[in-house]
């Protein structure tokens, strides 16, 4: 992509703030992603490379009823940019598509291949090393016990991320790899998956099981 459209884009996301979990590392780590993921999916990079560093121009707490909206405010958010600098039009709705159906939480399918890379993108990102650091940066940031004060690690009862770090990975981290659109994506999750499992057997046999 053109130096000067990511000279743009810096200087858009800079006018905002993010938490550390969605700064802007995770918005590079992401376009990295993205940008090995797309030309194996033959999907076009004029929309892939800009759904990438702008998904997550809006940042709406994890904790907030408006949270399964907030890919969707990214995405208006970013076409109206795109339009302001004269970005290409034709690729601009791709780019909102792509935006508005990354989120986990927003529940939107993905109906382009490059939907699919950027949401596989962002997804990868929440996995493997990186992955187990963001969620205890976020579970810190929302005031998220690490662990269950009764039961460690949800082995009799159901997996509540709102009452421990340790949960996310039981209600959503390790199905992740299983939502992959892309079969380098999928491959690529399931050995972080490997390793995040991994790490939660290492943490059970410190805590005693």
């Amino acid at each position: 992509m053109n130096e000067k459209w990511i000279e743009k884009f810096l200087l858009f996301l800079a006018q905002d703030s993010a938490d550390a979990a969605h700064d802007l590392s995770h918005i590079k780590r992401v376009v990295a992603n993205a940008s090995q993921l797309g030309p194996l999916e033959g999907a076009e990079m004029r929309v892939v490379l800009p759904a990438a560093w702008l998904h997550d121009c809006v940042h709406v707490p994890k904790d907030s009823p408006q949270r399964s909206h907030a890919s969707r405010m990214a995405a208006q958010k970013a076409g109206q940019f795109l339009h302001e600098i004269g970005y290409a039009t034709e690729w601009i709705a791709p780019i909102e598509h792509a935006i508005a159906a990354h989120s986990f939480s927003a529940q939107i399918a993905p109906q382009t291949v490059e939907a699919k890379v950027v949401q596989d993108a962002d997804r990868l990102d929440a996995l493997g090393a990186i992955g187990i650091a963001r969620t205890f940066i976020t579970g810190a940031t929302m005031g998220v016990p690490f662990l269950h004060p009764v039961e460690p690690l949800p082995i009799t009862r159901i997996p509540q991320d709102s009452v421990s770090m340790i949960d996310h990975f039981y209600t959503k981290l390790l199905t992740l790899a299983d939502t992959m659109q892309t079969a380098a994506g999928r491959a690529v999750a399931q050995q972080r998956t490997q390793f995040m499992q991994a790490y939660l057997d290492q943490l059970s046999a410190e805590i005693g099981g």
